[in-house]
């Protein structure tokens, strides 16, 4: 059992290819035990790869991973009894309810007895499962079919917890329900490792690594990427705001323009020493009227700025 302040996963130069495509990127990752730590990137960016390498599911290209203080893959089989792992596509039995695909889980993780029944029940009542527990799986409602996927994950107490966009197919209100059952499971010591796209499931881990093409671009706490972007990030207001993101978007010391409804958010690097004055100037060129405001990074734009293309528009 790793002790806190230990890392839970630890990976360096990990890399994995599929003929000419490079899926994982010298990937180096350290994971503290007993915290969420989240992968955030777009489809293809390698956060399912990633997730399969260190559980023993992919062999490595090259490199090297720890996992809970086994080296992956060659100690898969002492490994997988200690980690637990929801796919993003649900993958229990349809047809088996949700009580029988519980006792099957237990059953593949030999679990005792005595204690199969105890788990289960606890399980039952921790997911709200009472009255559903004969109800088929497959019939199921996606948020339902997602708590019946994550108590299965946990059947066996694992110390390492792996979700593969775990919530990619459930509502906001389910999402926000499964993140407080994460986090009751990281406050009694389970580590996470969660991929997702969603910027806001993203800003709730503890730790997070934006992985793009296969190359972590960045890795931190939310609150310390969003402080450290290297971006100015201005604020528009405008009453054309088509026009006025054209018109930003044309100027070489803009990386990125980024519409939210009426409001535009323009990313300059921070060696440009007066933002809001090109911002300015550019929109009086035009003759378009806005109100211009500097604010803080958020996620995305952290997201935007280490992922995009400088003149690359949203």
């Amino acid at each position: 059992m790793n002790t806190p302040g230990d890392f839970a996963i630890r990976a360096r130069g990990l890399t994995k290819q599929f003929g000419e495509l490079v899926a994982v990127n010298h990937l180096d990752l350290d994971v503290p035990t007993g915290q969420i730590y989240g992968f955030l990137g777009p489809n293809g960016s390698g956060k399912t790869t990633a997730i399969r390498l260190l559980c023993g599911l992919l062999k490595p290209s090259s490199g090297s991973a720890e996992v809970l203080g086994l080296d992956v893959p060659g100690a898969t089989n002492e490994l997988k009894p200690r980690i637990g792992y929801m796919t993003q596509k649900f993958s229990l039995y349809a047809d088996l309810t949700v009580r029988e695909n519980l006792e099957f889980i237990a059953d593949i993780y030999a679990l005792p007895r005595r204690e199969k029944k105890t788990r289960i029940e606890e399980l039952i009542s921790e997911y709200d499962f009472h009255s559903q527990h004969k109800q088929l799986a497959g019939t199921l409602s996606g948020g339902q079919k997602q708590r019946l996927a994550l108590a299965c994950a946990v059947l066996h107490k694992p110390e390492l917890l792996l979700l593969d966009e775990p919530t990619s197919a459930v509502d906001p209100r389910n999402r926000r329900d499964f993140w407080a059952q994460l986090f009751e499971l990281a406050d009694s010591g389970t580590t996470i490792l969660v991929s997702t796209h969603y910027m806001d499931e993203a800003e709730r881990c503890h730790r997070l690594a934006i992985l793009d093409h296969g190359v972590k671009v960045a890795d931190g706490a939310p609150v310390d990427l969003q402080s450290s972007t290297g971006m100015w990030v201005i604020e528009v207001l405008a009453r054309s705001p088509r026009d006025a993101s054209e018109a930003l978007g044309a100027l070489e010391q803009v990386v990125s323009v980024t519409q939210l409804g009426v409001r535009l958010r323009v990313l300059i690097p921070q060696d440009h020493k007066h933002p809001e004055q090109l911002v300015r100037e550019c929109l009086e060129h035009k003759s378009i009227e806005a109100s211009i405001e500097r604010v803080p990074a958020s996620l995305e734009d952290v997201f935007v700025a280490t992922t995009l293309k400088p003149g690359k528009q949203q």
